[in-house]
């Protein structure tokens, strides 16, 4: 049996990489796209920028929303682009009410 310490040790070591980034899209069956930004100095202006680069994740239990805080890990090919699987949601988004729309006549509940 693994100690408290070894069992976080191992996890720790595990040697595959692990990104936080903010959910896009969780358009797609199973599959969410994050957007991962960091700020990086120019090469040449030395000025800091923000670099985005987007990633698609698995989310087996389609738990993660767009706006939703999450931290990726890096996985074996899952399909054409997606690489990563989610491992944790750090903070959910605050949820925007929705607006009413009247079937019949398609005019939202909002005047």
């Amino acid at each position: 049996m693994m100690a408290e310490g070894e069992k976080a040790q191992a996890e720790k070591h595990s040697g595959r990489k692990i990104l936080i980034g903010t959910v896009v899209s969780n358009k797609m069956q199973k599959t969410i796209v994050v957007e991962v930004t960091r700020k990086k100095a120019h090469p040449m202006y030395k000025r800091v920028i923000a670099i985005r680069k987007k990633f698609y994740a698995h989310d087996e239990k389609n738990e993660a929303h767009p706006g939703d805080q999450v931290r990726i890990e890096e996985s074996r090919p899952l399909s054409k682009l997606k690489r990563w699987t989610l491992k944790e949601i750090v903070r959910k988004t605050a949820l925007v009410p929705e607006v009413d729309i009247d079937v019949a006549t398609g005019i939202s509940g909002k005047s």
